[in-house]
């Protein structure tokens, strides 16, 4: 007798099957389906079958998930995939298979393999900016899609969407991250064109703008006068008349720690876990900073930052504080940065005729060659040693209106 739902709900397996030793029951429906019982009480739909004169069996659920209606549809379609010269048991774990993969493929997947080797020798801070756009731009409307079946058009309206809002500049930062990962697709053989490549001139230009900072010798001066000036915290203070002779980014200003600087040597050396591209980074310390450490030392010497928080000394001093004083100073937003005191020192460096590879060197811009740049942090050192010392006079000639000569 074929089965019911009522009968279903209350199949088990008997008790002399148990004392047998059995640990599942078969109960029959019709045309070959039954039911497969198991001592914990789960029930699985299953269906024997001979093909190529091998036996073979093919599960299609467990109920309730699968009801009997469904049960009996997928017997039908299996006998007529044999019928049709088809093993259904194999077409089975072929379309399971392909799920699978279907679930390796999605933009989110080979995204996150991407970014895990993109940020191999990268910043947490770097690191976490990339990913940041990504996730926030990018996986809510590529997220599951099959990396091979996304197309031109698509991707050019998901960056629009960010390019609508004003983020012009994230827009092409995004569709260089997709051209990365696209090509991360190609090379790992889940597809084959990168099509981020056909949304060249697509997206309306980026406008690059630069940190804000002085130009002019005069009004250098003036700022150096001005920090000269200031009656804030002195923690703050020593931090901005450092900043404009080391002229470091301002993360790496603000989490200098006193280990790291070597008063005999006259340097501060920074451990490549702390930079931006992960190479160690040397600055030679002119004797006015020296002179600004060595008042700074007994205030916050005993601790681990030169410029610790002003609410705590286990972390470093916020950019906010030290813009704020940068404010407080008179100076807008479109006149002075705390990352400006970089684009005040490559400029006027390169406009006194220093070296342009002993700049770039102690911009600590990174270096192409990996190999290379592990060993060449020290490159330069002793004519860098003395343009930073240079730079120092020629700041304080700017604070004291003379000519360097």
């Amino acid at each position: 007798m074929p089965l019911t739902d009522k009968e279903i709900k209350s199949l088990k397996v008997k008790d002399d099957k148990v004392q047998k030793g059995q640990k599942a029951q078969r109960f029959s429906d019709s045309n070959g389906l039954y039911l497969y019982v198991t001592l914990s009480g789960q029930k699985s739909w299953r269906f024997n079958f001979r093909f190529a004169g091998k036996q073979h069996t093919v599960t299609f659920g467990t109920y309730p998930l699968v009801s009997l209606k469904e049960a009996r549809d997928k017997l039908v379609d299996a006998k007529r995939a044999i019928k049709a010269g088809i093993n259904p048991a194999a077409q089975k774990q072929a379309l399971k298979e392909a799920k699978q993969a279907a679930t390796l493929n999605t933009f989110d997947v080979v995204a996150r393999e991407w970014f895990e080797r993109k940020k191999i020798g990268k910043v947490d801070s770097y690191s976490c900016r990339i990913w940041g756009r990504v996730d926030k731009e990018l996986l809510p409307f590529l997220k599951t899609r099959d990396i091979a079946e996304i197309t031109a058009p698509e991707l050019l309206e998901t960056l629009r969407k960010v390019e609508d809002r004003g983020a012009v500049d994230t827009a092409h930062r995004c569709l260089q991250y997709c051209g990365q990962i696209f090509r991360y697709a190609i090379s790992t053989g889940r597809m084959t064109h990168d099509i981020s490549a056909d949304l060249k001139g697509a997206l309306k230009p980026a406008i690059h703008s630069h940190m804000a900072s002085l130009t002019e010798p005069d009004d250098i001066g003036g700022l150096l006068r001005a920090i000269d000036s200031y009656t804030g915290n002195l923690i703050v203070k020593a931090a901005l008349k450092m900043a404009p002779y080391v002229f470091v980014r301002p993360g790496e200003l603000r989490h200098a720690e006193w280990s790291e600087i070597n008063f005999e040597k006259a340097e501060w050396r920074i451990p490549a876990e702390k930079m931006k591209m992960r190479q160690i980074y040397i600055v030679p310390l002119a004797t006015q900073v020296i002179d600004i450490l060595e008042g700074l030392h007994p205030y916050t010497g005993h601790g681990r930052f030169l410029f610790p928080s002003m609410r705590t000394n286990v972390r470093p001093i916020s950019d906010v504080t030290l813009l704020a004083a940068i404010r407080t100073l008179g100076f807008s937003k479109d006149q002075m940065t705390i990352h400006g005191f970089r684009s005040i020192a490559s400029t006027m460096l390169n406009e006194l005729g220093f070296n342009r590879d002993w700049i770039e060197r102690q911009l600590a811009h990174g270096e192409h060659n990996s190999v290379r740049a592990a060993h060449n942090y020290a490159e330069y050192l002793p004519e860098r040693r003395k343009m930073m010392q240079s730079w120092a006079d020629y700041l304080d000639s700017l604070r004291y209106k003379s000519v360097l000569k």
